[in-house]
């Protein structure tokens, strides 16, 4: 019954840091240049973020050589924000864009950057294990209906839903 169970557990954690099929993590990655503040220009829907808006997600070094990671939005239905704080480590070596990352103990999810602007790391296009997750990030809080256009057209063509995709609300409240 033991092997049974480390049979499914690590079958379960193996697909938490899947790729999705065609898509591939960015090459000559660096780190440093990733790292500082990004907004969330559109996703899918998770629990996680549903309702949140002016969402952002912060990286930073950690000194264990990871990279620490605060999400951050802002809930309306409850007219505060939310923040979660977590910890990515790279999978196959820190030029290659993939990492896992946790929010939640011992439990990783594939982070999977599949687009980069290289020449000035202003925005990139980033999956989970599968196609229910994505993200178009930038470093600004708007973004030109060319790069979302680009970003529509490259997940559809990789099999993700992209009629689903949530335009997330980067403007504070009108008082």
């Amino acid at each position: 019954m033991r092997i049974f169970f480390i049979f499914i557990l690590s079958f379960f954690l193996k697909g938490c840091l899947s790729i999705p099929e065609g898509v591939d993590p960015v090459s000559d990655f660096d780190l440093d240049r990733y790292l500082g503040k990004w907004y969330e220009i559109a996703r899918l829907d998770h629990s996680f973020e549903r309702g949140l808006e002016r969402v952002s997600a912060e990286y930073s070094l950690r000194d264990d050589g990871g990279v620490r990671v605060v999400n951050k939005g802002f809930s309306t239905t409850q007219n505060k924000w939310k923040e979660a704080e977590g910890k990515a480590y790279f999978i196959k070596g820190a030029e290659q864009g993939h990492l896992k990352v946790s929010f939640f103990g011992p439990f990783y999810g594939s982070y999977v950057i599949f687009e980069l602007d290289k020449k000035e790391y202003s925005h990139a296009f980033v999956a989970g294990p599968d196609t229910s997750y994505l993200w178009l990030l930038s470093r600004t809080a708007t973004v030109n209906a060319e790069l979302v256009n680009q970003f529509v057209q490259q997940a559809k063509e990789l099999g993700f839903d992209t009629e689903k995709l949530i335009f997330v609300n980067q403007q504070p409240p009108l008082n």
